[in-house]
């Protein structure tokens, strides 16, 4: 199940909330005595978080628990640029859990999330070890939510309908997520080359069955990075360039449009890479200002990467 996003919290007692992680959702399944770790694209992750997946070994047979696997940084915040990068040393990793959709074989997905949320606690945490968290709801007004999460330089909030019941793939609005620090995940659609490498990449989102463009994004590349990325584009390269808005007649006020001489300089991909984006704010054009690449996401699919909205 998907978050909807807003661009306003909801309020009132038929609302919950939690922290939105800034990290990679995942399902953690045992079935048959066998553990996989899975991504929302359905990717494994066992062999890549061997110890989270371990964790779940605990379980009990025919057992689903929905949540996120994340990175802490040094102050104790989730960093996804830390996930990203995780080499097995010296990385704190956990997993918060926040629902459940099948317990012994028995299929919750028709329960309403706070018996679903309550069976999580009960019957699932106490079996697990500390690498499995739980996903503590926020007994607050929504207003001093976002205040909180703001204060501590968080991701953002998720609130959702106590009563919702469960819908693998849908974002129905029963639950919303806020988006509080300025960043998104955009697709990238090709790239500017310099020398063996690249200068800039670039990004957009997808509205209905089109790729918008809104940036070119050079910031945020150390070498090593940017030598990780550019390996990453070779394969899907194409001639035809995916965005459906370019080109324009000028770089508009903040030079971020994309004009025909400067498409001429692009090297276009096939949308398959989905990139985490931090910027200052959206300009009046729809474009990105002041721009930073943080990293790759794995676990997103293109196809459903739209255009979000810090709230308030």
């Amino acid at each position: 199940m998907q978050c909807r996003p807003i661009e306003r919290l909801p309020d009132g007692a038929a609302w919950e909330y939690e922290l939105e992680f800034d990290g990679y959702r995942a399902l953690g399944i045992k079935s048959a005595g066998g553990v996989m770790l899975m991504s929302r694209n359905e990717k494994g992750f066992s062999g890549r978080f061997p110890r989270i997946a371990k964790a779940f070994e605990k379980l009990v047979d025919e057992t689903i628990v929905d949540g996120e696997i994340i990175a802490l940084d040094e102050s104790g915040r989730p960093s996804f640029k830390m996930l990203q990068n995780y080499n097995h040393a010296g990385t704190t990793l956990g997993f918060y859990a926040f629902d459940l959709l099948h317990l012994s074989g028995r299929s919750l997905l028709g329960w309403p999330l706070n018996e679903r949320r309550e069976l999580l606690r009960t019957k699932v945490m106490a079996r697990l070890p500390n690498a499995i968290r739980f996903s503590e709801t926020l007994d607050a007004p929504a207003a001093e939510v976002i205040a909180a999460v703001r204060a501590q330089r968080l991701e953002g909030a998720i609130a959702k309908r106590r009563d919702s019941l469960y819908e693998p793939g849908r974002r129905s609005g029963a639950w919303v997520k806020l988006r509080v620090n300025q960043g998104q995940e955009l697709v990238i659609g090709g790239y500017v080359p310099s020398g063996r490498n690249f200068d800039s990449i670039i990004v957009g989102y997808y509205a209905g069955r089109e790729l918008i463009y809104v940036a070119q994004i050079r910031n945020g590349f150390v070498p090593s990075v940017r030598e990780a990325v550019f390996k990453r584009f070779r394969g899907p390269d194409t001639k035809q360039c995916a965005f459906a808005n370019p080109p324009q007649r000028d770089r508009g006020r903040w030079g971020y449009g994309l004009t025909a001489d400067k498409m001429l300089e692009c090297r276009w991909l096939k949308p398959r890479l989905v990139a985490q984006i931090e910027y200052a704010e959206w300009t009046e054009g729809d474009h990105l200002r002041h721009s930073k690449f943080v990293a790759l996401r794995e676990d997103k699919d293109p196809r459903k990467v739209r255009r979000e909205t810090a709230g308030r």
